[in-house]
């Protein structure tokens, strides 16, 4: 068994405007801290792009459609709101980040690989239904999660989120199916506004844990430990998935949370520990947020070192 990394080029061509901090040089950061020789055993592949119907499990045609209508022609970026932007590269981008998703599940659940780290961009966990959001397009682990459900016939999938923001758009995309369990934590209050603990979804499958600003890491580990890893662990899922964003770190630029990268290797322990024993070890994890590019690219690997060590 192994860990897989999927990722790929066309993912750099999805540039945002000058100064936007979904910027290209965070996966090229992701991509230089996964190149040293502790990372000589990851299993590299190249993501596969996304088919419409693997988008269509929870996007609506016509919000795929309105995508690939809104890619400009030209070199100049086009603005979806104030904070999503695409370019003519942008489409492609999109469809390798939830292809690589898509792709990670297969190989996990037939047993090519223990578990999976997905590096792609744009990320996906605002993208709701039938709208872009915070420099999401389509909802890559919402979509990942169910096709681990629907084509390969899981029970139950569970979608843990330590992203700083809540994952508005995987909570809107999975709010209906019973079958999956989403639990968030996140700096409240803090854009988008949503994920306060009374949302607890059409089944009783969605948990919150807001977290004040400033909370460090102690904070962090105490809610996983009293709220996250219980709800995971009573749900007994065949598959786990991450949401890995990485801008709880300290230095992160937009929000005010205090973790370090041995936070996030903790996390990510605990939530292999709870793989092993429901699910085989089953683990795909994919990235997210994180804008301080030094941050982002230390608690990245701290995280898929802990994958690779599990997945031995």
């Amino acid at each position: 068994m192994s860990t897989i990394l999927y990722t790929h080029p066309d993912c750099l061509n999805h540039v945002t405007p000058a100064g936007h901090p979904e910027r290209v040089d965070r996966l090229k950061a992701v991509m230089a801290a996964l190149d040293g020789a502790d990372f000589d055993q990851l299993d590299r592949r190249e993501a596969p792009l996304a088919e419409e119907a693997e988008l269509l499990r929870c996007h609506s045609a016509a919000h795929v459609a309105a995508m690939q209508a809104a890619i400009p022609s030209g070199p100049e970026p086009r603005a979806l709101d104030a904070d999503t932007h695409v370019m003519n590269g942008s489409m492609q981008a999109a469809l390798r980040a939830a292809g690589g998703c898509c792709a990670a599940v297969d190989d996990v659940v037939t047993g090519a690989a223990q578990n999976a780290f997905v590096a792609v961009r744009p990320p996906g966990h605002h993208a709701e239904t039938e709208t872009p959001m915070g420099f999401c397009l389509f909802g890559n682990v919402a979509i990942a999660a169910k096709r681990a459900l629907d084509h390969h016939g899981l029970g139950r999938v569970a979608v843990m989120d330590f992203d700083v923001h809540h994952g508005n758009g995987t909570q809107d995309l999975l709010w209906n199916e019973p079958r999956a369990r989403f639990i968030s934590t996140h700096q409240m209050p803090l854009w988008p506004g949503s994920g306060a603990a009374s949302e607890t979804g059409a089944h009783n499958n969605i948990f919150n844990v807001p977290l004040a600003p400033g909370s460090d890491g102690a904070v962090f580990r105490a809610a996983m430990q009293e709220t996250v890893l219980p709800a995971i662990d009573q749900f007994a899922p065949d598959m786990i998935f991450i949401s890995a964003g990485f801008d709880a770190h300290h230095a992160d630029p937009l929000a005010q949370l205090a973790l370090m990268p041995e936070d996030f290797a903790w996390a990510t322990m605990a939530l292999c520990d709870l793989a092993d024993r429901h699910c085989d070890g089953r683990v795909v994890s994919a990235l997210e947020g994180g804008y301080d590019l030094d941050g982002l690219a230390d608690s990245t690997a701290a995280h898929v070192k802990v994958l690779m060590e599990r997945g031995a």
